[in-house]
């Protein structure tokens, strides 16, 4: 039994192998691709080690388009978004899980309904909203937009479900009002659901493109995606610098995933298990 139990683990484990090294072989083309010279970015067979590596990629990227301005636009609206979120998420799944009132469990379900709502549905009516308050072309259109999630509601719902009401009462008795109760207790505890809905935020909102797109027009405001859409609408042949770029912008990506993996992988291992 033993023996067969260590087979079936050492499969499970190479196959995850295998799918992780299929999943990472575009990246790794993309890093060998933005260190070469343009003409050997789609040289068949693939040379994955470039004989020379033109490490000049990376700097004329920022020369050619105002990248660095880009980048600050969208860390700008991805910290300010990702930090309301959580905010807003962190309260209002506190009041679903924790306080009765009358109709919750129907408000709940109203809100979360909202998920299955394609944006496309409600795309032209949000424009013109957006349009009548004055605040097309400013980055407060989409951090407005943007600050509030029934997706993060939803989540951070299902970790306050896992604590004890016992924990609550006691403090209770305490002498702790709600608001005590939230801060002290509940938001320490679930940190875990916290991690999982920074990490799915920031990915989001950096990553977003339809957004700015629509609602930015100029320049000096535009987001990354827009920038490299810029950057290959102006310099489509320059595959090796169009790749510098792309993985400059996954950096800020990267370093929070890998500063939030340890609550990441722990939360998403237990949310929507129980409750």
């Amino acid at each position: 039994m033993k023996t067969k139990q260590i087979i079936s683990k050492g499969l499970i484990y190479v196959l995850l192998i295998i799918i992780s090294m299929i999943a990472v072989i575009p990246f790794l083309w993309m890093l060998s691709a933005s260190l070469k010279l343009n003409k050997d970015v789609f040289t068949y067979p693939i040379q994955w080690i470039p004989q020379q590596f033109v490490w000049s990629n990376y700097i004329t990227i920022w020369k050619k388009i105002p990248l660095l301005t880009f980048i600050l636009n969208t860390l700008k609206l991805t910290v300010i978004v990702t930090a309301l979120q959580l905010i807003t998420s962190c309260l209002a799944a506190y009041a679903f899980a924790k306080i009765e009132f009358k109709g919750r469990d129907f408000l709940f379900i109203f809100y979360v309904s909202t998920i299955a709502v394609p944006w496309q549905v409600y795309m032209i009516p949000q424009y013109l909203m957006v349009q009548k308050f004055g605040l097309v072309d400013t980055h407060l259109s989409l951090i407005i937009l943007q600050a509030f999630s029934a997706f993060g509601v939803f989540l951070m719902r299902q970790f306050y479900i896992n604590i004890p009401r016992e924990l609550s009462e006691s403090a209770k008795v305490d002498g702790l009002g709600e608001f005590g109760i939230f801060s002290r207790i509940m938001l320490p505890l679930v940190k875990p659901g916290m991690a999982t809905l920074v990490i799915f935020t920031f990915v989001t909102i950096w990553n977003d493109f339809m957004g700015p797109l629509i609602y930015i027009n100029s320049t000096g405001k535009k987001t990354i995606q827009l920038g490299l859409r810029l950057f290959i609408t102006q310099f489509s042949a320059d595959y090796s610098s169009i790749m510098a770029a792309a993985l400059v912008t996954l950096i800020p990506v990267i370093i929070v995933f890998l500063s939030l993996q340890k609550y990441f992988v722990e939360g998403v291992a237990t949310s929507g298990i129980k409750g």
